[in-house]
C-alpha cells in the first residue's frame, strides 16, 4: 500500500507533456501569454502546479464568456476593469482572448503594490498588448474611467472586495465577477454585537465563518439593491482553492427597491454597519436623489 501511494504522489508530481496541456486551453487561447506568466515551458509543457493554475483560467474565462460576449456585442470600445490585479493572470489572460482578439476595447489593471504593477505592465509591453493600462494605488484611489463596462476582482482581501463593488457601482459596470477572499471586518463588528441570533456567532470559530458568509451574502444584497442581476456559484472545485465563491452581477437597472428592503432588514436583525454600507450610501448621497428607480 505504501508503494502504491509513494507511485500516485510520483505520478502526481510529473510534469505534464505539452499534449496534455493543450488538451485543457480554450481554442486561441495565447501559449506566448502562458509562457510570459511562467506557466508553460518552451515546448509546451507545465508542472502540476502550472497546470492547475492553467485549468482555474481557463474554468474562469468560460464562466465569464457570456458577460464579455454581451459587452464586446454592445460597445465599440469596452473598457475592462481588473482591480486588486496582482500578478493579473486573469487581467492578461482576458486581454489576449477578447480585447486583442477583437482588436478593440481596452483593459485597465489597478494594483497597490508598485512591484507587482511594474512586473505586469513588463509583460503587457514584451507582448505587444497596447491596449493594456496598468494604475498603481488601492482600489479605492485610484484614477479610473467614469464609465467601466466589465469590472474583477479576485481575492481582494477582506474590505478590498467591498472597494471593488464601490468602484463598479459607481462606473455603472454593466457586470462584476468578484471572488471574495479573506474577509474579517464583519467577524469583528459582530464580536461587539450583544442582540440578534447571538449563537450564530458566539464562538470564535463561528464568528469568523458565519461573518465571511454574511459578508457576501450583504455584498450580493448590496449589487441586487444597486440594480444587478446577481448569480452567487463556485469558481473552481474545493481541490483547488477554499476561497472559491463567485458573484456574477449582470445590470439591469439602476436601483431595487426590494433588495434594498431585504438589505435593511437583514441589517435590523443583524446590527452591523460593514464599510461596504457605507461605501454604497457614500455613492448615492454623491448622485443624489435621482439616483433610485421608482
Amino acid at each position: 500500500m505504501a508503494r502504491r501511494n509513494r507511485t500516485r504522489s510520483a505520478r502526481a508530481r510529473r510534469p505534464l507533456t505539452p499534449d496534455a496541456v493543450r488538451d485543457t486551453l480554450l481554442d486561441g487561447m495565447s501559449t506566448e501569454l502562458l509562457r510570459a506568466l511562467g506557466l508553460l515551458t518552451e515546448r509546451g509543457g507545465a508542472s502540476p502546479d502550472a497546470h492547475r493554475k492553467i485549468k482555474q483560467i481557463t474554468h474562469f474565462l468560460r464562466q465569464i464568456e457570456p458577460a464579455l460576449d454581451d459587452v464586446y456585442a454592445r460597445h465599440d470600445e469596452p473598457v475592462l476593469l481588473e482591480l486588486a490585479a496582482g500578478k493579473s493572470y486573469l487581467g492578461l489572460a482576458i486581454y489576449a482572448w477578447f480585447v486583442q482578439r477583437h482588436g478593440r476595447g481596452r483593459l485597465i489593471a489597478v494594483e497597490a503594490r508598485p512591484p507587482l504593477a511594474e512586473r505586469v505592465a513588463g509583460i503587457a509591453e514584451r507582448l505587444g498588448f497596447d491596449r493594456f493600462e496598468m494604475r498603481v494605488g488601492r482600489i479605492i484611489e485610484a484614477p479610473i474611467p467614469e464609465r467601466v463596462h466589465f469590472a474583477l476582482a479576485l481575492h481582494a482581501c477582506d474590505t478590498a472586495t467591498d472597494e471593488a463593488i464601490v468602484r463598479a457601482v459607481g462606473a455603472r459596470a454593466d457586470h462584476v465577477a468578484l471572488v471574495p477572499c479573506c474577509q474579517a471586518e464583519v467577524a469583528r463588528l459582530l464580536k461587539g454585537v450583544g442582540e440578534g441570533p447571538r449563537e450564530l456567532w458566539r464562538h470564535a470559530w463561528h464568528r469568523r465563518e458565519f461573518g465571511a458568509h454574511l459578508t457576501n451574502v450583504l455584498r450580493a444584497l448590496a449589487l441586487q439593491a444597486r440594480g444587478y442581476q446577481v448569480t452567487v456559484t463556485e469558481l473552481a472545485g474545493w481541490e483547488h482553492s477554499l476561497k472559491n465563491e463567485l458573484i456574477l452581477g449582470r445590470r439591469v437597472g439602476r436601483y431595487h427597491r426590494g433588495a434594498q428592503a431585504r438589505l435593511s432588514a437583514l441589517l435590523g436583525e443583524i446590527p452591523v454597519e460593514p464599510w461596504l454600507i457605507q461605501g454604497l450610501a457614500a455613492l448615492d448621497e454623491e448622485a443624489g436623489p435621482e439616483a433610485a428607480d421608482d
